[in-house]
């Protein structure tokens, strides 16, 4: 009978055996996942046998992005395989409530979950993850918390992000290096996941983040982006060999340097010393396209406001002449263009490469001083590249009376530049100026950081109907998909409202140009036309003009159709408007609540295509209704101003 117990207990424990390794395995596990606040989003690390870290992500318990590889290689270390867990923190709760000076949304409270999770590597060297959590996605990043203070360099990155078989995406071509390029200048192209690049505008070696896709039988919207990159990190994008679905990370290349002064030599690995915080790496996720578009993840986790003081800073609009007289640089045109900007209360003027003799003969920014608008100017990179010489040019600036810097040509994404950048946003602060970058890589969550940055370019906007022949039957169709991707990083400079015929003639109504100013967001909204055009407008649009905000209280989703369709409410003190435009070739009706939209107003007026619809527009107004329809005309738009 003893001898019958005592085989009956090893039995028993062989039996229980696996069950109690893998609750151990599953609570192991359970500690590399982190969940944000509501379960919405999930993040959930793993290791193989081989010690080899991978993750995926999950929304609503569906998976948006497949198990994918996580490590780096360093010149002396390798945290790609052999990793075991060395500690994981505790679930912290962690709030980001601040204001933003240009958004969708003018105030931000946003709560995450954080966890950190160290590793370490067959030498016992040391790889942080931080993880964090939130209501519109996940995020991680890597540390490297050595206390040594040695230069470590970063050989490669094995993150990647793995994208379902036969999904959908709207991806950008990231550019080779070149005299205007890597410029984030070129479509957004409608690819399934693991495509190989087809049809851009200038030879490419990778693509562009954010990139976009529509996953989970299209139930799912992910957005992959970066955010907090700074001068310890080079800007990123994703390898162009995406077989199978899987984007990984490149950093930016060697040979992007052809308007600064890089020595060619100089590495483009990232490097830097110990402890390192490396960038954010970004998974904003919605159940539709509209929950992308109005995501504030990326600066949700870029670094706080680090300009005390922004009363100076004030969001606007701008005339600016190069468009319609892109070779005049006389003080006359330069002047009409601050008497146009005095008509319509705008509160800056531009002047654009070649206003220097201008100003030295005429005066043109005492000019503008005198009419009450603040003078922008342009300015190459290269002058603004070194920390002294920068300095000194913008003390320069500021002793004859310019408000801000309009810095062209930066073309490259490597670690020299982030670090050139956050300089000039730094020392354009200490000098009260503001800053708008042209020829240069996309916004990462910036202007949290430095209120003072109003704009960037980094989009194919409308000076492409001087350069590209495609541009004009593919415009409309790109200014349904901006919204979701390019806008979501940061403001972007399109330079909207171009209605005279250029090189290569435009097929947007319009109103779908006028629109664009208020799909788009951009601290300052540069306008592209003649002094001509803007004195010839309705007085109806003159009037929307003047009172056109370029930042938003509020913003709400109505239709959300990245490449067909974008329909917004938008909200600015007491202005209320709805905003829409077709990016097809179709027609297209809308049906909306206007009486939802328009709570204490008793009308609306509409603004949309005349006799002549590339050029002319029509207004009409009437009493609130609750069943609104309407029918987008091909590339066509419309604005509806609510009326008390």
């Amino acid at each position: 009978m003893t001898i019958f117990l005592s085989d009956f207990k090893k039995i028993l424990i062989a039996f229980a055996l696996p069950f109690i390794m893998y609750g151990q395995h599953q609570l192991k596990q359970k500690e590399l996942n982190l969940v944000s606040k509501e379960g919405k989003n999930e993040i959930i690390l793993s290791l193989n046998q081989k010690g080899e870290l991978a993750y995926k992500v999950k929304r609503n318990n569906a998976i948006v992005i497949g198990e994918s590889p996580l490590g780096l290689v360093c010149e002396n270390q390798n945290f790609t395989e052999g990793l075991e867990v060395v500690t994981v923190s505790d679930v912290k709760e962690k709030r980001e409530v601040y204001s933003l000076q240009v958004g969708n949304n003018n105030k931000i409270d946003h709560l995450f979950t954080t966890k950190s999770i160290s590793f370490k590597n067959k030498n016992g060297a040391l790889l942080i993850v931080d993880l964090k959590a939130g209501q519109e996605g996940v995020a991680f990043r890597y540390r490297l918390p050595d206390e040594s203070g040695k230069i470590q360099v970063v050989e490669k990155e094995l993150t990647g992000f793995q994208i379902e078989k036969g999904a959908k995406g709207w991806l950008q071509p990231y550019n080779k290096a070149g005299k205007y390029t890597p410029g984030y200048e070129d479509f957004y192209l409608h690819v399934t996941a693991g495509d190989s690049i087809e049809k851009a505008r200038n030879p490419s070696v990778g693509w562009c983040m954010p990139a976009l896709f529509n996953v989970n039988n299209k139930k799912n919207w992910v957005l992959i982006a970066e955010s907090g990159t700074d001068g310890n990190f080079p800007g990123c994008h994703l390898a162009a060999d995406s077989h199978g679905g899987l984007y990984s990370i490149e950093f930016a290349k060697q040979d992007e340097r052809y308007t600064l002064p890089i020595d060619e030599n100089a590495d483009a690995k990232p490097k830097y010393k110990t402890p390192w915080t490396m960038p954010w790496r970004v998974i904003i996720t919605g159940n539709q396209a509209g929950d992308i578009l109005l995501s504030t993840l990326i600066t949700d986790l870029a670094p706080a406001s680090k300009i005390e003081d922004t009363s100076w800073i004030e969001p606007g609009k701008a005339a600016w002449s190069w468009w319609s007289h892109p070779d005049d640089f006389s003080a006359k045109t330069y002047n009409d263009f601050t008497d146009l900007s005095a008509s319509f209360g705008f509160n800056y003027t531009l002047f654009d490469a070649g206003w220097e003799k201008a100003n030295q003969e005429s005066g043109i920014i005492k000019y503008a001083a005198s009419k009450g608008i603040k003078p922008l100017v342009w300015g190459y990179s290269s002058a603004f590249f070194e920390p002294k010489a920068r300095k000194k040019r913008f003390r320069q600036l500021v002793d004859i009376g310019v408000k801000g810097v309009k810095i062209d040509f930066w073309c490259s994404d490597r670690q020299e530049v982030m670090g050139a950048l956050q300089g000039v946003f730094e020392d354009a602060a200490k000098e009260h100026l503001l800053v708008n970058l042209h020829g240069t890589t996309v916004p990462r969550g910036w202007h949290r950081t430095w209120p003072n940055f109003m704009t960037a370019e980094a989009i194919l906007g409308t000076e492409s109907y001087f350069y590209e022949p495609r541009f004009p039957e593919k415009a409309a169709e790109q200014n349904t998909v901006l919204p979701f991707t390019r806008n979501v990083a940061g403001p972007a400079d399109y330079t909207p409202f171009a209605l005279t015929m250029r090189t290569y003639p435009r097929l947007n109504t319009a109103i779908h140009e006028l629109a664009t100013a208020m799909t788009l967001t951009s601290g300052i909204i540069h306008f592209a036309d003649s002094k001509e055009v803007f004195d010839s407008l309705p007085i109806e649009v003159k009037n929307l003009l003047k009172e056109m905000p370029a930042t938003w209280d509020r913003t709400e989703s109505i239709i959300a159709k990245p490449g067909e369709a974008i329909v917004l409410y938008r909200q600015n003190g007491s202005l209320s408007y709805i905003v829409g435009i077709n990016g097809t070739n179709e027609e297209m009706p809308v049906s909306i609540d206007l009486k939802k939209y328009g709570k204490g107003f008793s009308k609306f007026r509409i603004i949309s295509e005349g006799k002549d619809p590339l050029m002319e527009f029509k207004m009409q107004s009437y009493p609130l209704i609750s069943n609104w329809k309407y029918n987008l005309v091909p590339k066509g738009g419309f604005i509806i101003q609510f009326i008390k």
